[in-house]
């Protein structure tokens, strides 16, 4: 199937035919944009604009054509209202459609007629974003074609104003007359919304030009996201081959696309793009090899990428274009966010991101140690999942971690499950259980309101080690993202020196969790969020001995009054299992009698951030520390979802402080009966032991017959 592609050429629209990639021309003058797609009829391309139409000129009214064009009107339609209505929660980000070979097809095809200066171009893939999204620039790499973040269109079209830089083939534009294009193009962006953030995505080479237009435009609300920027190019361990390429023979040439295929990225990983994280391993393994193979034909397109000629020319820029940028970097006041691959075989881009990091006054690093220099073409996170972890997704001037909440997408939640929390699901075995309005308890999450505002209140486990299995659940049978209420120290900047990899922490912001605070509790019930809040904080969390299934809450009501304000409904529930899967060795007492160990503790807890004062009761007292625990053979965790509490119409408990206490402690009790209920129930389970659970499952898969537990 083949698709046309349109580009904006000196107020005029050019089109070039390629095949599976469209693109949509851009008028940066304010004028609209022209869509143009492609289908196949009668075997032949036919390009569709506006209404359909036959060769003959006729009226396509054959079935299939129809199909065609309601599953066409289906598809805007949907687009259309997640544009209007926002995304819900497990959206499809397509991640893993596209592949590396869509790359090259792209590629070639650009390459095959192209001349001209630089232009923008819109992806068709990216369609049409949510109201009021913010622009996002692409600055490509030495390739030039623009088509860099092909694995990531449809996700970030989703939440973004997508515009791709395509630098022709042989074109010799200095990197100035590349710095002035692209900043014209921020400073009309800006006129246009100037309360709107402009992202500049720079890959490689594009990072310098991303730097050198944030220093040209300091007033500018800039945001950079910089994969593996070549600012360090003068440090690049291949600076020796340079010399030996001019002096090349063209005949010679040919072994170059090979060479550099191996230098700039990892095989491996560009061909497991779209290999599913839960195929089994032999259907893996016999994918990557077919990928593997389909792969290698494309490596000759780089020739006609990055000709000889253009190569020199290209090495020639980065050289002036990293000496640019560096100099220019005290005067860049923007927010930058630095990808750095730790495999990276041209650039020492590790060290290059702790040096910006040291230099820029905004400035957060995420490496990863497994990819190489092509970091965006190989398989691992969307560029969008990585946005959204580190807090950088914003379409207004400041940041709101509740407004601008993007839900986990469906291979967000996979990658989560599978990749980072990996067995844990099938090693606790979770089991649910909810009440309904009649007060009857059932399996399952059916008693739980489907209709924000909800906020569930229960008891915090140790460590937290419930959150994932209640994130798997209410995600799985509700497809409901709970918004977490957490401790404000994982949101501090200090958490960025633990490590600059991409962690839990980063998890912890793309499901959901918010800094607990009032003005964001506000904000969540505003919304009509599914809020979920634990009152005994770090505090219950992060327990002593003997305090396993003890409520250790504040004094007084601090989220009650704010339900009913709201008419939002109240759902206690209870967690155990945590006594099933550890045995606390050292607590914090025990760790304060250890010298060095404790000073260690006072340190880590000096500039605490106190949101909680001393009227709080023994909560209040949350010096942090990590417990010493001993892992046993493991249980089963049980969750029990008590009678929801409608608050609509309580409106007096907003003056009545009496009425908002007696509602407290009503929920307080109502966790305690849920916790006393599940301690006594488990004992009735024949498979809470996982060996038994296990021995179950060789029969009985758990996709098709959940392993069963008591009866309620």
């Amino acid at each position: 199937m083949a698709s046309v592609g349109c580009f904006l050429v000196s107020g005029a629209v050019r089109c070039v035919t390629r095949r599976r990639f469209g693109v949509r021309a851009q008028s940066l003058e304010g004028g609209g944009s022209t869509v143009l797609s492609s289908e196949s009829v009668n075997g032949s391309s036919s390009v569709v604009m506006g209404t359909p139409k036959n060769h003959n000129g006729g009226s396509l009214v054959k079935e299939e054509a129809k199909g065609w064009l309601l599953g066409v009107e289906g598809e805007k339609k949907k687009k259309k209202r997640e544009a209007e209505e926002g995304l819900a929660a497990l959206w499809d980000d397509g991640y893993g459609r596209s592949s590396v070979e869509d790359y090259f097809a792209a590629a070639k095809e650009i390459c095959r007629s192209d001349g001209g200066p630089p232009r923008w171009f819109c992806p068709v893939e990216c369609g049409p974003p949510l109201k009021d999204s913010p622009t996002l620039l692409f600055l490509p790499g030495m390739d030039g074609t623009g088509f860099g973040l092909t694995l990531h269109h449809q996700a970030l079209g989703k939440v973004f104003e997508v515009r791709c830089l395509h630098i022709p083939v042989h074109d010799r534009t200095p990197f100035e007359g590349l710095v002035k294009l692209i900043g014209e193009a921020v400073k009309h962006e800006h006129a246009l919304s100037p309360n709107k953030p402009i992202y500049l995505v720079g890959d490689s080479f594009g990072g310098c030009l991303a730097f050198a237009v944030a220093a040209h435009n300091p007033t500018v609300d800039l945001v950079l996201i910089l994969c593996n920027p070549a600012t360090s190019f003068g440090q690049s361990q291949l600076q020796p081959l340079f010399p030996i390429l001019e002096a090349l023979p063209d005949e010679l040439h040919v072994a170059v696309p090979f060479v550099l295929s191996f230098i700039m990225g990892d095989s491996v990983k560009m061909a497991s793009v779209n290999i599913g994280n839960r195929l089994p391993p032999v259907q893996k393994l016999e994918q990557l090899a077919y990928n593997l193979t389909a792969l290698l034909p494309c490596l000759p397109e780089l020739a006609n990428i990055i000709p000889r000629d253009t190569l020199l020319w290209k090495l020639k820029l980065l050289k002036s274009a990293a000496a640019y940028a560096n100099s220019r970097l005290h005067a860049v006041k923007a927010e930058v966010l630095v990808l750095a691959s730790g495999k990276d075989n041209l650039l020492p881009s590790v060290n290059e991101a702790q040096r910006l990091a040291g230099l820029l006054s905004n400035c957060k690093v995420r490496v990863f140690k497994d990819s190489g220099h092509t970091l965006l073409l190989e398989d691992g996170l969307g560029l969008l999942t990585i946005i959204k972890g580190t807090c950088m997704y914003r379409p207004s001037p400041r940041h709101d971690l509740v407004r601008d909440f993007i839900p986990p997408s469906m291979t967000e939640f996979r990658y989560a499950m599978d990749q980072v929390v990996g067995s844990f699901r099938s090693i606790t075995g979770s089991v649910f259980f909810s009440t309904l309005e009649d007060g009857k308890i059932v399996k399952g999450l059916s008693g739980v309101p489907e209709e924000g505002p909800v906020i569930y209140v229960g008891y915090h486990m140790l460590l937290g080690f419930e959150l994932i299995s209640l994130i798997d659940e209410f995600l799985s049978e509700k497809g409901i993202a709970l918004r977490g209420i957490a401790h404000p120290e994982l949101f501090m900047p200090k958490v960025e020196s633990f490590s600059s990899e991409f962690s839990m922490f980063d998890w912890v912001k793309i499901f959901g969790g918010v800094p607990v605070s009032a003005s964001n509790l506000f904000k969540l019930f505003s919304t009509k969020s599914h809020v979920l809040l634990y009152p005994g904080g770090a505090r219950e969390a992060l327990h002593y001995k003997g305090e396993e299934y003890k409520l250790i809450w504040p004094d007084h009501p601090e989220f009650v009054r704010m339900a009913a304000r709201f008419g939002a409904t109240i759902v206690p529930f209870g967690a155990v299992g945590e006594d099933d899967i550890v045995e606390m060795v050292l607590d914090y007492n025990d760790l304060m009698k250890i010298p060095i160990v404790n000073d260690r503790i006072r340190d880590m807890n000096r500039d605490q951030v106190k949101f909680r004062d001393d009227r709080s009761g023994e909560v209040a007292s949350q010096n942090l520390s990590l417990p010493v625990l001993v892992p046993k053979i493991p249980g089963r965790f049980y969750f029990l979802f008590g009678k929801p509490i409608r608050t609509k119409g309580m409106e007096n408990m907003l003056k009545d402080r009496e009425s908002a206490n007696q509602m407290y402690l009503q929920i307080k009790s109502e966790v305690e009966n849920n916790l006393n209920y599940l301690i006594k129930k488990r004992e009735e389970d024949p498979y809470r032991n996982i060996i038994d659970r296990k021995m179950y499952q060789i029969f009985y898969p758990p996709e098709t017959d959940p392993t069963p537990s008591f009866e309620p």
